[in-house]
């Protein structure tokens, strides 16, 4: 029997229920649900953001950013929580991609497997630049959006993968530009550059400017830089020069984009837009 307390309660959880489903709709996005993409969000400053349990930083305007891997096929859960603890919850899961597979046959055993010097130096390099990419800072530049480096034909798209004698190679995490050397290398966003090295042994010339949040961009090839570590640069600021140091076959622009180690599409990453 109705009286006047259950009239109460039952509007109580309509209201609950209507404000929890127009409160899933205002999650705001921009980039594409897809392997390899960057995305960037926006709610209130003073809401709690979580992605798969894990608690992404919020700028003071409501920023925040995260992205798939190459091969990421999960469903993820995306929570906002708001000062009342009433949550918005949104399942992602990010479309599948083909990626550019050549297979080569009849590789010299020589080539398959590199001077253990060479190795050693790698795996070097490759902890210098991994821990450049843990960088977390309060920077909000990832949320204006991201232009091209350089004006030049793609030449290698991000995903593509080698595989030789029947050993499948390392994918390409970059998005490649055909350039001559000296050719400048723009920012993409603003940020800080918090690495230059000119010769490490496979990416030779290696910039890494961080936008905040755990985005960072990486130049390999590079023939020069104009910013030393440390230096606030500005959106389409001449960082660089392209080059061909390391192991490239010819002067080009290697960018590739991260979140925090998380290797991301730059080609998806100039789509996400900023959110207003």
């Amino acid at each position: 029997m109705l009286n006047a307390k259950n009239i109460k309660l039952i509007v109580l959880c309509l209201s609950s229920f209507f404000f929890s489903q127009n409160a899933v709709a205002d999650i705001k996005l921009s980039g594409e649900i897809k392997q390899g993409a960057l995305v960037i969000g926006k709610t209130a400053n003073n809401n709690i953001v979580t992605f798969d349990g894990k608690v992404l930083p919020l700028s003071e305007h409501g920023d925040y950013v995260f992205g798939f891997g190459r091969d990421d096929e999960k469903t993820h859960q995306l929570v906002i929580t708001q000062p009342n603890g009433d949550k918005e919850l949104k399942s992602l899961t990010p479309a599948k991609r083909q990626y550019d597979i050549q297979r080569i046959e009849g590789i010299a055993k020589k080539i398959m497997n590199p001077n253990p010097k060479a190795v050693t130096r790698s795996q070097q390099d490759s902890a210098q630049v991994s821990a450049a990419r843990k960088t977390l800072s309060d920077k909000t530049d990832f949320s204006k959006g991201f232009i091209a480096p350089i004006k030049g034909i793609i030449t290698g798209v991000y995903g593509s993968q080698r595989v030789f004698n029947s050993v499948p190679k390392r994918p390409h995490f970059g998005l490649d530009y055909a350039g001559k050397t000296g050719d400048p290398v723009k920012a993409p966003a603003a940020g800080t550059v918090v690495m230059f090295v000119p010769d490490m042994f496979y990416s030779g010339g290696t910039m890494i400017i961080d936008h905040g949040h755990g985005i960072t961009s990486s130049f390999l090839h590079l023939s020069k830089s104009y910013v030393q570590t440390g230096d606030e640069v500005k959106k389409g600021q001449v960082v660089a020069a392209v080059g061909s140091s390391g192991r490239a076959t010819g002067p080009h622009l290697d960018w590739r984009i991260n979140w925090f180690n998380m290797r991301l599409d730059p080609a998806l990453a100039l789509r996400a837009v900023p959110i207003k």
